[in-house]
């Protein structure tokens, strides 16, 4: 069976949302005054994610399961295989990491150490409103949402494939689905849908899945045929997103622009261009996932171990020591990816494949 296209570009984009995301959390720790607003919505890289995921499992999956071939077991072991590995072994680093900062005399805080929360995070539930006490890893409560999008994939799919030749209509649907959530969350749950975490993080997914899976079907019905549109579309939108953050335009706006995104840079991938394919990019996005768990264990490590050996006083850091924290993270991902990461996920594929079989569809895409 033939593989789905590589769409390189939309590899390469994982790692500006990671770090989007990664500088959102870490500029409070800076000696700069409050963040700008291109900055301060940089919690969207989540949702940014969650869209991304959305194509992608379409793109891999969607016909496979309109064709009667797809596998939901299968489907969930290569799902687990992606997230759940680097889950386990950075939540049994923090905890080692806990322990050790005790024994030198440090204090990690009541807000990791949640002991009532880690069998949610353990069962990835923590993100369903089961693991509200927070703590631990809390980046991690967007994979948590991310395995109730993969457990419920055959719902998206059934909504998705009759649409599959009314890509427009499917993408309005969609859109009116982020539009409406988004709206609506905030007057029972008195915050927007786009800062819930562990009480209602399985609901946020919902509309960008699907707003990803609509794209796609766009996209697979040739929205943008040539290079030119294709870059075209990419600069108008990254333009826009850029702009819709330093101004902070409302959240549903930005998560539509996502859609746009994604369409342009898939469209990219699929006219010849080259735009944003390099090995490097590739690479970095394909780290990108260990750069976003374990950016906060690196921080938490780093500002201990810095302010002792710099004899820095509790409280925000100076540029250069910030700097080399920011960009200290990406070969701290880079060790969890080669060491962790890529041999557990092969070898839980390679099992699979050697005995404990659940199905046959395991396309070699990252999602």
């Amino acid at each position: 069976m033939a593989r789905p296209e590589n769409l390189k570009p939309l590899t390469t984009l994982r790692i500006f949302a990671a770090a989007w995301v990664v500088l959102y959390h870490y500029w409070p720790s800076l000696m700069a005054g409050a963040r700008p607003g291109a900055v301060e919505k940089g919690y969207l890289g989540v949702e940014l994610f969650f869209v991304l995921s959305g194509f992608i499992l379409s793109h891999v999956y969607l016909q496979s399961w309109g064709e009667k071939r797809f596998s939901y077991g299968s489907f969930l072991w290569a799902r687990l295989a992606r997230i759940y590995p680097v889950h386990i072994a950075v939540l049994a680093g923090l905890a080692l990491l806990i322990a050790a900062a005790s024994a030198a005399g440090f204090q990690a805080g009541d807000e990791v150490v949640v002991w009532s929360s880690l069998p949610a995070h353990l069962l990835l539930l923590q993100a369903w409103g089961l693991g509200q006490g927070g703590g631990w890893n809390h980046p991690s409560w967007s994979i948590s949402a991310e395995w109730f999008a993969y457990l419920a994939f055959p719902a998206f799919a059934m909504v998705f494939w009759p649409l599959r030749q009314k890509p427009w209509i499917a993408t309005g649907l969609a859109a009116l689905v982020v539009v409406v959530l988004n709206l609506a969350f905030p007057l029972f749950a008195g915050h927007p849908l786009t800062e819930a975490t562990t009480a209602w993080g399985a609901l946020r997914i919902v509309p960008c899945f699907g707003l990803g899976c609509a794209v796609y079907l766009l996209w697979r019905n040739g929205a943008v045929t040539s290079p030119v549109g294709a870059k075209a579309l990419s600069a108008a939108v990254l333009a826009a997103i850029a702009v819709g953050a330093a101004v902070e335009i409302p959240d549903l706006f930005m998560v539509l622009l996502f859609g746009g995104l994604i369409l342009a840079l898939a469209s990219l991938a699929s006219t010849g261009s080259n735009l944003m394919g390099s090995k490097l990019g590739v690479y970095l996005g394909e780290v990108s996932f260990a750069v976003y768990m374990v950016c906060i264990p690196w921080e938490l490590a780093f500002t201990k171990l810095a302010r002792a050996a710099l004899n820095l006083p509790e409280g925000l850091l100076p540029w250069p020591v910030w700097a080399v924290m920011f960009a200290g993270v990406i070969p701290a991902a880079m060790v969890v990816h080669h060491l962790v990461e890529r041999p557990a996920r092969n070898a839980m594929r390679a099992w699979e494949a050697s005995g404990f079989r659940i199905g046959a569809q395991r396309p070699e895409v990252a999602a």
